[in-house]
């Protein structure tokens, strides 16, 4: 009986050793301290809140990248590294790790004049193979005239090259001129367009202005839109931010008024077809054939919304002069949290990152805010930590 308990005792002091061992010097063994798993190869940490395997364990805020000019928007290649667009005209290449490259990708002919500019940028949904990337930028015709376009490139040797003019003149002005180009989880690409200070466009089906448009990799109109155009929901006044929630339903973040009348941003669930009601109704007025928003900023109240995104049932916009990042759930869109108000000025691009992490742009070089030491930055933002 004696010899079993000294074997039995040997043999558990042996275990414990060969898991000490284990756990000093090889990958993938459990931290028993706070029951996550961590591979010590990758810097992986799994918990409950991360069952994808993906790294949490960022801090609640941190810079990601520095100095850029009022960054628009950001798409993230395959490898990691993001292309911003820069409104001036300048599409920057970020690594992955946060550098800046020094030279541009590309140096876009805008016409840049208050909101005008260089604006959306996004990949191609088999970008892998045909290394396509589309733009939404502001320019200016012969005689003046101020419109957008939508025009395809091809990324080789880390420049865009050979563009083709997809969507043409939309119409544009200094202000209100949208720019959010996203592929859809149907493969079509969707555009926001602003009423270009001209609000009876919006009501116009037959004009591009005050849309969100809707239309195949080449520029043509969708099978299924409604008028047999473009149009895929009018009645916008300046949406600035779209995206899909799990079940692929559409989103959309839009301007309310500006000046004595500032106030009634808005946050809306975009259908095929809609009249979104603008200039006829604002905030929670209602019309027979016209939508509501889901939720609205109030009389008096801006948000002055960017861009959205949607990650694990919620859903994330930014403000520019609300200075602010807003979240609301799936279930309850109704109730709105508020996060980092005036801490880092005009917040412009909102965008979910595969390490689901969000990655924000600052707008505060952009005429309208208060630069500061760095700016403009993309900033990367734990969810878990809010």
């Amino acid at each position: 009986m004696r010899i079993r308990i000294i074997l039995l005792t040997f043999t558990i002091v042996a275990v414990v050793a060969v898991i000490l061992v284990l756990y000093s010097k090889w990958p993938g063994i459990t931290n028993f301290k706070n029951g996550s798993l961590i591979s010590f190869e990758t810097g992986i940490i799994n918990t409950d809140k991360n069952k994808n395997g993906l790294n949490q364990d960022f801090p609640k805020v941190s810079v990601f990248s520095e100095k850029l000019k009022v960054p628009w928007s950001i798409a993230f290649l395959p490898n990691g590294d993001l292309l911003v667009t820069e409104r001036e005209g300048r599409v920057r290449l970020v690594a992955k790790e946060g550098q800046l490259t020094s030279e541009p990708v590309a140096k876009i002919a805008v016409k840049q004049t208050a909101e005008g500019g260089l604006h959306g940028i996004t990949l191609h949904p088999n970008f892998a193979k045909n290394k396509f990337v589309y733009l939404y930028y502001t320019y200016s015709e012969n005689g003046g005239n101020t419109l957008n376009k939508v025009s395809r490139f091809t990324f080789e040797n880390n420049k865009l090259v050979s563009e083709q003019v997809i969507v043409d003149k939309i119409p544009g002005a200094a202000n209100h001129d949208g720019g959010r180009v996203k592929f859809g989880p149907d493969g079509f690409l969707y555009i926001t367009t602003g009423d270009a200070q001209n609000p009876s466009q919006a009501q116009d089906t037959n004009s591009l202005a005050g849309k969100i448009l809707r239309v195949t990799d080449t520029g043509e109109p969708a099978p299924g839109n409604p008028f047999d155009k473009r149009t895929y929901s009018y009645g916008h006044r300046n949406p600035q931010g779209i995206t899909w929630d799990k079940n692929g339903q559409l989103w959309e973040t839009e301007h309310g008024p500006s000046g004595v009348e500032t106030g009634n941003d808005e946050l809306n669930k975009i259908e095929l077809g809609k009249n979104y009601g603008w200039p006829t109704i604002r905030g929670m007025e209602m019309r027979e054939g016209m939508v509501t928003p889901i939720l609205e900023s109030g009389r008096g109240n801006t948000w002055a919304p960017a861009d959205i995104a949607y990650l694990d049932g919620f859903l994330y916009f930014v403000g520019l002069r609300g200075e602010a990042l807003y979240r609301v759930t799936i279930e309850k869109p109704t109730k709105l949290d508020t996060f980092f108000k005036k801490e880092y000025g005009r917040l412009r691009e909102i965008a979910a990152g595969s390490d689901n992490m969000l990655y924000v742009t600052t707008s505060n070089r952009d005429g309208r805010g208060k630069p500061k030491d760095g700016d403009d930055k993309i900033l990367r933002i734990n969810p878990n930590r809010l």
